[in-house]
């Protein structure tokens, strides 16, 4: 009796622990909600801090910001370039500060933030960087190039060293513990699966990774030189100097400007914006900047009704195959995409949508719904996707359906093939864990995707035969969006991997260019001069964001030893083996990136 009355009390305490934690949630959602619009006082400056990930677009999450109150300042494009737009206009803004240090954005999303700030320096206003104990990566300080002077603590980091893209394989891994990875793929650029069959990357697999990597350094030696005034070459021969005392060598050679700890560097500011060297300097954060109104800093707001929706498209492309909140959480699926496209279509004041996509692809099936509704909304009003960081495999499916296609310098497309990966675990099972298994059906091919035994010679037939099939309907799907023929679709897909220049070439993608070059096109073809932006998805019950912020926080206690590409691999590996069986894939290389 005495344990049932312990662990009715505990249980009690449960609940009433969670239901209080409710409330201190949804008082610091109505309370954040509620606060006003700061007044900005002349001669302030705009600090950021910019350091590690750069999103395109981040949503308000008040769970998140009671769990992690520095949540609320992360940076994202859209916050990035809605700031310094302001920050341009308004006469009370003197300057902005960027305090940044080693970022891990992708190069795509770099060049988008690199842009911003060289539209914010045509104002003449002066911009800042500066560094702390950690020091500049060449991402950081590729951005860095456009400031009017970089500062830096006399001992910390300097990283200008180059790039790298590192392969992982796991087909010795595989052998020792007894699993046969069974593929089946069409295109021999098709590398998704290169790590479970090698030990090592394929030439066509090193040709567009190469490419990949090169593209990076271009766009980071052409701002280097751009700022330094030296020759692309000569920027390639600093860098391939001996890395010893990197911080004397960058300010020797006008990398950066002057080294300074951030109070001295509080002072420098001061006294260039006419600051009494015994007042305060004002300044005001980016994320108390975001609340700033554009009418009230000074910009032209549009008067009209005329809308274009901007649908926001993040992860990898999977069907709903549960209920559960936990389920399929982030990514792309169809009806969740279908539901934002519905919403835009059903206003009244939208006149054009743009679609940002920034995936590596997914299910193929999955991929195929989204693209037959994308080539619905066009038949209606004009569609524009805008590529971000990745638009590749099923991304770029989906893309197919639109009336034109953007994509930035180095964000990384293509990839049209299709693959299945499977696994036979016969070893694993008999040998080394000592499992037997007996099977009974009703139809020849009822086992079809049983995984405890290899595949026989008609089954392997079967599965190629479907693999193949799908990629020739991505091959249509292609060919008619693009215009090409059947061969001409073939001869640039075979899984191939482009960045946007190569795309634009091979005419997988109509131009390079960014989300809002690509909102400008919409216009174009809506043949409307002012607009406002309509921007989707649109905020989430705040019962769902609990559920989804709390997995996120599990997932992070659960997975924050695991290094970042065994991680990736790892959670792609999961979704894989648990969407049904013999699900054909349109997925990106696992896992390319530039450092």
């Amino acid at each position: 009796m005495q344990f049932f009355k312990t662990f009715l009390a505990s249980l009690l305490g449960t609940i009433l622990g969670i239901l209080l934690l409710i409330l201190i949630m949804f008082a610091a959602l109505v309370s954040s909600s509620s606060e006003t619009e700061p007044y900005v006082r002349s001669n302030t400056v705009l600090e950021i801090s910019m350091i590690g990930d750069i999103s395109t677009r981040t949503t308000s999450d008040p769970v998140e910001e009671l769990l992690n109150p520095s949540a609320a300042a992360k940076m994202s494009l859209q916050g990035l370039r809605n700031n310094l737009r302001k920050a341009a206009a308004d006469e009370n803004i003197s300057a902005v500060w960027v305090k940044t240090n080693n970022i891990t954005a992708s190069w795509a999303n770099l060049e988008m933030a690199y842009r911003y700030f060289e539209e914010y320096t045509e104002s003449g206003k002066p911009l800042y960087f500066s560094t702390d104990d950690l020091g500049l990566n060449e991402k950081s300080y590729y951005l860095a190039t456009l400031a009017d002077s970089v500062f830096s603590p006399p001992v910390t980091g300097f990283q200008f060293d180059g790039f790298v893209a590192q392969f992982t394989f796991y087909r010795p891994m595989l052998e020792k513990i007894g699993i046969e990875p069974e593929i089946f793929r069409v295109g021999k650029y098709k590398s998704a699966v290169e790590p479970f069959l090698n030990e090592s990357s394929s030439p066509e697999s090193r040709e567009q990774t190469r490419e990949i990597l090169n593209s990076a350094s271009n766009t980071f030696t052409n701002a280097v030189a751009k700022r330094t005034g030296k020759t692309d070459d000569e920027i390639n021969d600093l860098m391939n100097s001996e890395p010893i005392d990197r911080l004397q060598f960058a300010l020797d050679n006008g990398l950066i400007d002057m080294f300074a700890y951030e109070d001295e560097v509080e002072r420098i500011i001061k006294n260039r914006i006419g600051v009494e060297e015994d007042a305060d300097l004002r300044t005001i954060s980016y994320s108390r900047y975001l609340r700033v109104s554009a009418g009230r800093a000074g910009l032209d707001v549009p008067d009209t009704d005329n809308q274009i929706a901007v649908i926001y498209t993040s992860g990898m492309i999977l069907p709903e195959i549960a209920d559960s909140p936990f389920s399929t959480s982030s990514g792309i699926t169809p009806k969740r995409f279908k539901k934002q496209l519905d919403s835009a279509m059903d206003n009244e004041d939208v006149y054009a949508i743009v679609i940002h996509i920034n995936s590596p692809g997914g299910a193929a099936t999955s991929s195929d719904l989204l693209w037959h509704y994308i080539k619905q909304a066009s038949e209606e009003l004009p569609v524009v996707v805008s590529m971000g960081s990745v638009a590749a495999s099923g991304g770029y499916y989906m893309a197919a359906g639109a009336d034109r296609i953007l994509a930035g310098q180095n964000s990384i497309t293509g990839s049209i093939g299709i693959f299945n990966l499977l696994f036979n675990a016969e070893e694993l099972m008999n040998e080394k864990i000592g499992f037997r298994y007996e099977t009974l059906k009703t139809h020849e091919y009822a086992d079809l995707f049983d995984l405890t035994r290899p595949f026989t010679p008609t089954e392997q037939r079967i599965i190629q035969q479907n693999v193949e099939s799908g990629y020739e309907t991505f091959l249509n799907r292609v060919a008619e969006g693009r215009g090409m023929t059947r061969g001409e679709a073939h001869e640039v897909a075979q899984g191939r991997v482009y960045t946007g220049q190569g795309a634009l070439d091979a005419g997988l993608i109509d131009e390079v260019g960014d989300l809002h070059r690509a909102i400008e096109i919409a216009a174009e073809l809506a043949e409307i001069e002012e607009y406002t932006i309509d921007v989707y998805p649109k905020k989430v019950d705040f019962f769902e964001r609990l559920l989804r912020s709390s997995d996120a926080q599990l997932r992070a206690v659960l997975t924050g030893w695991m290094p970042n590409d065994l991680m990736k691999t790892a959670e792609d590996l999961h979704t894989m083996m648990n969407q049904p069986s013999g699900l054909n894939w349109a997925l990106l290389p696992v896992n390319i990136e530039v450092h």
